[in-house]
């Protein structure tokens, strides 16, 4: 089993590519793949046949995946990227922020 750093939900920012410095949620985490899916981020054009005789196809842009090492989340406090530590409370593993503590 593949661990990321990052889970669903979390605000990130995309550190290298062609949308470098670019902010957004994930949607969609593949630990198998070491991938994550960023919403409004790294778009592609996808060409999409009709399933059904009501149904349009046609060419329909989607968020495509990215490998994991390319985004860092960003801590609530710190309002910047930042590599993510973690700690034991109340039993619990937390992630927390490597700059201010924070709980991520």
């Amino acid at each position: 089993m593949n661990k990321i750093h990052v889970k669903t939900g979390d605000e990130v920012q995309i550190i290298s590519g062609k949308d470098k410095g670019k902010t957004g949620k994930v949607l969609q985490v593949a630990p198998d793949e070491g991938k994550v899916i960023v919403e409004g981020l790294n778009m592609v054009t996808k060409h999409v046949k009709a399933r059904r005789q009501d149904q349009l196809g046609g060419i329909v842009k989607a968020e495509g995946a990215l490998y994991a090492s390319k985004v860092m989340p960003i801590c609530p406090k710190c309002k910047k990227p930042v590599r993510t530590g973690s700690e034991m409370k109340d039993g619990k593993k937390i992630r927390v922020c490597k700059k201010c503590g924070a709980e991520l």
